[in-house]
């Protein structure tokens, strides 16, 4: 995904921040930072995307920009409710009338380089981090954080206190990515690049890394690194292995794919059938 630059023979922003930077004009990268920020905030450019096949593909160039941001930034003071000191370069955004989003107040923050789009409710106190895209008609409710280039769907719930992990470095590392539909439920914590797929239901507690063995009981297989679309999924336990563990009746950490979501069910009816 490319944006051209405003005139004629100039490299696109891609082409820009593709290349080793260490000699680059300096007044020119900070146009291009700017630029790059600004087509994210638009939703123009993402952070990743994902392709025809359905994988999700991360941008190393964009965080690369993104990067380049901290890189060229100075600390200053900035003017925000309670004080704030943070880089010049990518400041809280301000957000009106035309962005289209309830932004509750309260103490939330929404950095710049992050994508909200039309319909987006943010309840306070919420985070959302640079690179990061909400699509439109998503709920981040209380105490959520939306880290550094995270991927969230639209018409997606964002529960109490639900920890998406960001991530800059390594610039070819996937992002967490949550897609259209999904309800994830208060104080799930998603992290290293984990994939939720359209219309899943994490029930309240789950905690998935790209390493999590998640047991699919109606399927009888196992995921890891993805919950496929529809799934809904429950914290559970299996019995940790080794006479000592047998001795004190240790067990272990593990998510559970109860069942999957119909064309007919909302995500409140299929979690409260499921925890019952």
């Amino acid at each position: 995904m490319s944006v051209m630059a405003t005139t004629g023979a100039r490299r696109t922003l891609e082409e820009f921040f593709t290349h080793d930077l260490d000699g680059a004009d300096a007044a020119e990268t900070l146009e291009r930072v700017a630029a790059l920020l600004d087509a994210l905030e638009r939703g123009t450019v993402r952070a990743a995307s994902r392709t025809g096949e359905g994988e999700w593909r991360s941008h190393a160039w964009v965080k690369r920009g993104i990067l380049a941001a901290f890189r060229h930034s100075e600390t200053v003071e900035m003017d925000w409710p309670g004080g704030a000191v943070d880089k010049s370069l990518v400041p809280a955004r301000r957000l009106g009338l035309g962005d289209g989003v309830r932004m509750v107040p309260g103490g939330s923050s929404v950095r710049r380089g992050a994508h909200l789009a039309q319909g987006v409710v943010v309840m306070p106190p919420s985070y959302v981090n640079i690179g990061a895209h909400v699509g439109a008609g998503t709920m981040v409710d209380s105490h959520v954080l939306v880290g550094s280039c995270a991927q969230v769907g639209n018409d997606v719930h964002l529960s109490t206190a639900v920890q998406l992990g960001g991530v800059l470095e390594p610039v070819g590392a996937r992002p967490v990515v949550v897609e259209d539909g999904a309800f994830i439920g208060a104080q799930c914590g998603l992290y290293e690049g984990v994939v939720v797929r359209e219309r899943a239901v994490l029930a309240p507690g789950v905690i998935l890394t790209a390493g999590t063995t998640v047991y699919d009981l109606v399927r009888q297989t196992e995921w890891r690194g993805e919950i496929p679309g529809g799934a809904v999924v429950v914290p559970g336990s299996r019995p940790a292995r080794g006479d000592y563990a047998d001795v004190l009746g240790l067990s272990l950490y593990a998510p559970v794919i109860v069942k999957y979501r119909d064309s007919s069910t909302d995500a409140a009816t299929v979690l409260e059938g499921a925890l019952r």
